[in-house]
């Protein structure tokens, strides 16, 4: 069997500002309809024997990770939640060491959430030729077959092929590792092009859970120590699984690469050739689009004249522009990105510097998504806040009251239940209430369509964390 296991702890900065800490780019639909989450989660629908995922991810994407699930019904085996990020190494660790509890000892393969695979069948073909390698107890990682001299990434060299893979009409065959190579420079980069005994390094690999603990416990069993320490004090939340922070925030952080790959003999890579791209940069993104005659992709509302070779992405307003070329564009509600499309990368130092000075814009988008649904502020002054709710259907809110706001209700959509103190009411469009300040209050949508409203809040402090809950279905 093999059980895919999601990675979806990135953040995925060089896509700053569509992707945001609260809402990184694994979760966005930048190729398509469905996020590179979703996509990833049906990537391996073509074998017989695919288990349910088990996905491992940030606390505060848990809602957002399993709505998205649901809605490709892809219900997962077990969503484990990481207090805090430590890389691969121990993410696979928790994720094998979970899978192996039950008594069985399954196929693992490790994927990250936040890559694209243009040509699916051709990725679960290169896995069908990597499983009996992994059953035989190797350790498979898949190599792309490089298209470009590229110097952001690392590269795998590989060594004697496997004549067990085979080689059958025309597909990939399997080669023992012969060493991992870190990013090289132009010079090494053009060379490992023209050789052809280099792919670059995917971070996605297959093998038995056995194995892969076996082969920590040689190399690297602090974390591994670290990790079956989370998972004993790990707690049952809903649907998730919360690890101890005390023991896995003492984990060091490492990649699987460094931790195993680059130090055991069981190593095996097979070649990829499936369209697979990490997404790693608005640069990224244009590469990947249909770009128009003059080279440019345009998303959402764009007018341009004159221009070539640009990116322009417009989330809630009309973007123009006017003989500009080579630029990157990208407009939210609260923010826009101008930036040269060769210096893509460095879009990761400008979310940087707004971590650093804890700007909003870094944190997450003006829409918050919440588990019943999302709000979005409207207008914000020092003491009066507008915001437009959404509540998905059967959903409800906490029971809750607030010490300094009162809160004005309006609904434009649908139907809400409100209980406010030992009252309840029913409200339909164009019909509202009024929750003074210090009631107890809960909004519920009993019906089958998303309830909206219009809630204006008014008084001396409006901050999210003037909330005291009593009851909270999401167990917050």
């Amino acid at each position: 069997m093999i059980v895919p296991v999601i990675l979806s702890g990135g953040s995925g900065t060089r896509l700053w500002p569509l992707s945001r800490q609260e809402y990184p780019k694994q979760l966005l639909p930048l190729i398509g309809d469905l996020s590179l989450l979703q996509n990833t989660a049906l990537r391996l629908q073509g074998l017989a024997d695919e288990r349910a995922p088990l996905v491992i991810c940030n606390e505060s994407h848990r809602f957002i990770v399993a709505e998205q699930l649901r809605q490709i019904d892809r219900r997962p085996a077990a969503v484990i939640l990481e207090p805090m990020g430590r890389n691969t190494a121990p993410a696979v660790a928790v994720a094998a060491i979970h899978l192996a509890s039950g008594g069985e000892d399954p196929i693992l393969g490790i994927m990250p959430s936040d890559h694209v695979i243009a040509d699916p069948a051709a990725f679960v073909r290169a896995v069908k030729i990597a499983l009996p390698l992994a059953l035989e107890g190797s350790l498979v990682t898949f190599g792309i077959i490089p298209d470009r001299p590229e110097t952001g990434f690392g590269y795998i060299r590989k060594g004697a092929l496997l004549k067990t893979a085979g080689k059958e009409n025309g597909e990939p065959a399997a080669f023992a590792v012969e060493r991992f190579v870190e990013k090289p420079d132009q010079a090494a980069a053009e060379s490992y092009l023209t050789g052809g005994e280099h792919t670059w390094n995917s971070g996605i690999f297959l093998f038995r859970a056995s194995i892969i603990l076996d082969e920590m416990e040689r190399f690297c069993p602090d974390i591994l120590e670290s990790c079956r320490a989370a998972l004993a004090e790990s707690q049952t939340d809903l649907d998730f699984i919360r690890l101890g922070e005390k023991a896995f925030s003492s984990c060091r952080a490492e990649s699987i690469d460094y931790a195993v790959m680059e130090k055991t003999s069981r190593a095996v890579v097979v070649p990829l050739d499936a369209g697979w791209n990490d997404v790693g940069s608005w640069q990224a993104l244009w590469e990947m689009e249909q770009p128009d005659a003059d080279g440019n992709v345009l998303k959402g509302d764009v007018v341009v004249r004159d221009c070539r070779d640009n990116l322009f992405h417009a989330h809630s307003r009309l973007v123009a522009a006017v003989g500009v070329g080579n630029l990157v564009v990208v407009e939210t509600p609260d923010a826009v990105l101008v930036a040269d499309r060769s210096q893509a990368q460095r879009v990761k130092e400008i979310a940087e510097q707004l971590k650093e000075k804890k700007r909003a814009e870094f944190f997450g988008h003006v829409k918050v998504h919440r588990p019943w649904g999302s709000y979005q502020t409207v207008d914000h002054e020092e003491r009066f806040q507008v915001k437009r709710i959404t509540v998905n259907p059967g959903a409800s809110l906490s029971l809750q009251l607030h010490h300094h706001r009162a809160e004005h209700w309006v609904v434009v959509k649908g139907t809400a239940r409100v209980i406010c103190d030992d009252k309840e009411i029913m409200l339909s469009e164009n019909q509202s209430t009024f929750i003074p300040l210090g009631t107890r209050h809960r909004l519920e949508n009993p019906g089958k369509i998303p309830l909206e409203l219009i809630e204006v809040q008014s008084g001396s402090y409006l901050g999210e964390d003037d909330i005291v809950r009593f009851e909270d279905k999401y167990g917050r």
